[in-house]
């Protein structure tokens, strides 16, 4: 079955859910690969470097990046000349059992430094460097959160405030005053689905309350280069 997107839905919320868009057999291809780095690197734990670059340590997230059921997501919304440009795992257990309060995602990877206007501030997370791009840059992408396990009410899942992407970057002290007036929506999924939102979507996550995973695959997609002599990092 074609997997279907809400464009409608993500054009004025910022997100929507795509049931049953991977198969059981690909699941398991990506716990069994993530489960062999797991223990090549010694673990692969949320905010770890083992955590990061999966779609270059991980052939299995770069195939399902490059498949045909994540491109028909990302296609109808981006284009067919979109690309991955960022791989990630988030896995919760009870003791890496973090919440995330109200943020919007405005920083990614690249290739290098470049001074380039509008691109800013910079820094380096374990080695590669991040910077805040324009907002524009933000808008044009789009993140999957690719589920592998179920994620109820109980596991942990993420909030989103919907229609907050139109709002551009906000500043980090006015997100929670932004938020105080706005109802949240929980975005509970089961093993398969693939959560589709915009990165500057406002989103949280609260703590687990059960004693298994909840393991995401965080994919992120453009459909341009960017400017200035910047590149992405493709990781």
């Amino acid at each position: 079955m074609r997997p279907h997107v809400d464009a409608t839905g993500l054009a004025t919320d910022g997100f929507c859910l795509v049931q049953h868009a991977i198969d059981k057999q690909a699941v398991s291809e990506l716990l069994a690969e993530l489960a062999i780095l797991s223990n090549a690197d010694g673990g692969v734990r949320s905010g770890s470097p083992n955590a990061r670059g999966l779609l270059e340590r991980c052939p299995a997230v770069r195939r399902i990046a490059n498949g045909k059921s994540i491109q028909q997501i990302v296609d109808p919304v981006l284009g067919p000349e979109a690309f991955a440009v960022r791989g990630l795992l988030f896995d919760k257990v009870p003791d890496a059992n973090w919440q995330v309060g109200w943020h919007q995602d405005v920083i990614i990877p690249v290739a290098r430094k470049v001074e380039t206007p509008g691109f800013g501030p910079w820094s380096v997370k374990q080695g590669v460097p991040h910077v805040r791009p324009p907002a524009d840059v933000l808008a044009g992408m789009l993140t999957l959160r690719i589920h592998l396990d179920d994620c109820p009410s109980s596991n942990g899942p993420l909030e989103v405030l919907p229609g907050t992407h139109r709002l551009g970057i906000v500043k980090e002290e006015h997100v929670r005053e932004v938020a105080a007036n706005r109802s949240p929506t929980m975005c509970t999924a089961s093993a398969g689905d693939v959560l589709v939102m915009r990165p500057l979507i406002f989103h949280r996550s609260g703590h687990t309350t059960t004693n298994g995973h909840r393991r995401v695959v965080h994919l992120e997609f453009a459909a341009k280069d960017l400017p200035g002599g910047v590149e992405w990092w493709g990781g």
